[in-house]
């Protein structure tokens, strides 16, 4: 897997050259005379691109041009990716999230876009600092602002003379509270956290961004050092976070391995069965609960507080490929999608949190503290190389730390001398 792994990072390298002068990325003029600038995302609501189509018809009229969205399903969007740089193929403008970006940045597949800013552009855009990534901005965020938080059931927390924790100490001691047989069969039927470990249809690093990079974050953590070429994830630091999140396995459901995160949400804590719960935020959230869940009295805690604060928010990008013939009115289309008057209408088909200063919050006041007072709690995974392998992995040890196959130090060090050897292929590659 590491070879495979190397050798398309190798071919990503070997492509950008042959892409920049091939045409693959946009076309000088159509048969209407217009340039258009191509587009490839994934389905983001349940018709993007019908949507974006309506919010884009005043950009392409206002600059002769034609935007042509290429929609790709979410469970194929990595491997068309791969297979299409390494084929020579590339649109102007490709929709990221974090850990696609190492190895097309390092093989110069994606634009810089520091020169394309300027000044007014850094006070108008929000979250530019979430597309800094390895040493420069490759992406403009679109997608952000809807964290993963702690949900907790207020009925419960009342019951047991609790109020929402702020720390993990506060946490704990609740979860081991709220864990009970209620009804008195001999069987616990109320758990103090909601956690299913199994992936179901999600990806398999939801229990990483759902569960464990909230407290390697808020451990003082993080994946890589700061050089790239090794791991942190497994130093003293990030020991104390499995540790912490080992030491709550007494008060997660039975069936927590088998168990999806997403099942573990809904049938358990949305259920009125848990005293805690997380999934992803989003700024309708009491329409949402509402619906599904009618009965459920809850808050949320953005983050709890260890050494610091942390948790997982996504901040997927749109990013200028290199191959593009036309970068400055990709550069452009990018703002214009991103910027008020787009995104104004596009949030009320898909609820999301202003990306510029110019943009008013739309969403319930109960949610807006997370793109206010709360914006520092929240973070993406930090950007390096081979990252989705190195994460499934140490996902992955984590797993067997939680069915009790291994030590937590054991498990971090194999997980990182696993990685560390990816890296070192990596950048021997890299540099030859």
């Amino acid at each position: 897997m590491r070879k495979k792994l190397m050798s398309i990072a190798l071919c990503l390298t070997m492509v950008v050259g042959a892409l920049a002068g091939c045409g693959n990325a946009g076309k000088d003029a159509n048969e209407n005379g217009k340039t258009t600038l191509t587009m490839w995302m994934p389905p983001l609501d349940s018709d993007t691109k019908g949507n974006f189509g309506k919010l884009l018809e005043n950009f392409e009229e206002e600059n002769n041009c034609e935007v042509d969205i290429e929609l790709i399903p979410w469970d194929t969007y990595t491997e068309k990716w791969s297979v299409a740089l390494s084929g020579g193929e590339s649109p102007d403008i490709g929709y990221f999230y974090a850990e696609m970006y190492a190895n097309y940045i390092a093989s110069g597949a994606i634009e810089e876009l520091s020169s394309y800013l300027t000044k007014d552009d850094y006070k108008e855009y929000l979250y530019l600092d979430k597309g800094e990534m390895m040493g420069g901005l490759y992406g403009m965020p679109i997608m952000t602002g809807v964290p993963f938080v702690l949900f907790y059931n207020k009925d419960i927390l009342a019951d047991l003379g609790e109020k929402a924790p702020e720390t993990w100490e506060d946490f704990a001691r609740i979860a081991k509270e709220a864990t009970q047989d209620t009804d008195g069969d001999g069987k616990i039927d109320q758990y103090g956290y909601a956690v299913g470990l199994n992936s179901g249809d999600m990806s398999n690093l939801y229990m990483l961004n759902a569960y464990i990079y909230s407290l390697l974050w808020q451990a003082g953590g993080d994946i890589y050092n700061d050089d790239y070429k090794s791991v942190r994830f497994d130093d003293e630091n990030g020991v104390k976070a499995i540790e912490f999140f080992k030491s709550l396995k007494d008060y997660m459901p039975e069936n927590v391995l088998s168990l999806a995160g997403t099942d573990a949400f809904s049938t358990i804590f949305g259920q009125g069965k848990a005293a805690f719960g997380v999934a992803r935020s989003t700024q309708n959230q009491q329409a949402k609960f509402s619906e599904s869940y009618p009965d459920l009295n809850w808050g949320y805690v953005t983050s709890l507080k260890g050494e610091q604060y942390g948790t997982f928010g996504a901040s997927d990008c749109l990013s200028i490929m290199s191959s593009s013939k036309h970068k400055e009115l990709a550069m452009k289309l990018i703002k214009y999608i991103c910027g008020s008057e787009f995104m104004t209408e596009y949030h009320k088909i898909a609820p999301g949190a202003p990306l510029t200063a110019s943009e008013a919050y739309a969403g319930e006041p109960e949610m807006e503290r997370i793109v206010t007072e709360d914006k520092d709690k929240w973070r993406g995974v930090q950007v390096g190389p081979s990252g989705s392998e190195i994460l499934e992995n140490y996902a992955s040890e984590i797993q067997a730390v939680m069915e009790g196959k291994k030590e937590v130090k054991q498990a971090l060090k194999d997980a990182a001398d696993y990685a560390n050897g990816v890296l070192d292929e990596y950048w021997e590659e890299y540099n030859s």
